[in-house]
């Protein structure tokens, strides 16, 4: 896999709406001026926003072309160091006539984005390039008060340095609370509480190593049997990522989705399954028994499944990269980054 370099303080990076266009609807504009604000004060990055990324919800989803466009166009800009993505959404899968995919290879950089953005990611895997789960513009970089803690370090650690044996370890602190974005909000912050049961073993034990495939299960069912999809041979040695998106999907959807994993055979090639914390928990002790009873089903009872790791939707998140080697130690319940997705 085509590594990125890393970013530094006065790089541009581009940010990009690829599949819901709320960004630029004026009851939301707001946060993309906050995200700007941080990037630009916080970070010390330069701000490109792509000539459609603001253009707004309507059209942003009449023209899935112009979304790509935008895409494509930030890859070949050679100024631009990064990729951020506005948010996710339900739509990015109608990118998939526009992606030139030799375009991504030639001209490697920092993607970042979850939850639909999930999508985008595989087509940064079809490419060959290592990319970034993690904050959006719109609910990370534009958090109403201040960002959240534990996700600033890990842009800092990860995206503006290297990072090789780096631990990921659980945020000390959760939130659960839900605020309207609306600017009447602007200065309420979300109650943090404590963690209470920081990575939790759902079974396996002793340590495992591979590289990072997956995201959003919630968008799988979009993208299996497409040109991104990997094969059967291609998820060898992984280690899948899996979380939950705000829809926060009742149980037996994650069942059908786990069911769905299991007959394709990538339980059968993959070295374990990280996964993400519930949004505000909810379904939190469900999901655990959907896994198990979903692999005892496929006779996977020993493949090891590390659960609530602060990633996707859940708050704060922070990052982890798609596409290169990460470690996860069962018996000390501790992941580390074995080798930085970034390079000089």
């Amino acid at each position: 896999m085509i590594k990125p370099k890393m970013l530094r303080k006065g790089d541009k990076i581009a940010i990009v709406s690829l599949s819901w266009g709320g960004l630029g609807d004026k009851n939301l504009i707001h946060k993309y001026y906050i995200a700007k604000e941080r990037l630009e004060n916080d970070f010390g990055l330069e701000v490109v926003t792509m000539p459609n990324a603001l253009k707004g919800t309507e059209y942003i989803y009449n023209h899935p072309e112009k979304r790509a466009e935008d895409l494509m166009n930030a890859f070949k800009d050679e100024s631009i160091k990064g990729i951020f993505c506005a948010i996710g959404g339900d739509d990015t899968i109608r990118l998939l006539p526009y992606i030139d995919y030799e375009i991504i290879k030639n001209n490697p950089k920092i993607f970042m984005g979850y939850s639909d953005t999930t999508v985008n990611h595989f087509m940064m895997n079809k490419a060959g390039l290592v990319s970034l789960y993690g904050p959006s513009i719109m609910a990370e970089f534009g958090e109403y008060v201040k960002m959240f803690d534990y996700t600033k370090e890990a842009v800092k650690n990860i995206l503006f340095s290297k990072c090789n044996n780096y631990e990921i370890k659980s945020s000390e602190v959760w939130s659960g609370d839900y605020l309207d974005w609306d600017e009447k909000n602007i200065n309420i912050a979300k109650k943090l509480i404590k963690e209470l049961h920081g990575y939790e073993i759902l079974q396996g034990s002793g340590v495992i190593t591979g590289k990072l495939l997956g995201g959003c299960i919630d968008v799988f069912p979009m993208i299996v049997g497409t040109e991104i999809w990997p094969t059967k041979e291609e998820w060898k040695d992984k280690i899948l990522l899996i979380e939950t998106s705000e829809d926060r999907p009742n149980p037996i959807y994650i069942t059908y989705y786990l069911r769905n994993l299991g007959a394709l055979g990538i339980f059968d090639e993959i070295k374990g399954i990280i996964v993400g914390k519930p949004q505000a928990e909810q379904y939190y002790e469900e999901y655990k028994e959907v896994y198990k009873k979903v692999l005892k089903e496929f006779n996977k009872e020993t493949l090891p499944v590390l659960y609530n790791v602060n990633i996707g939707h859940s708050e704060p998140i922070g990052i982890l990269p798609l596409g290169t080697e990460i470690e996860v130690d069962f018996d000390k319940k501790k992941i580390y980054l074995k080798e930085s997705p970034t390079i000089n």
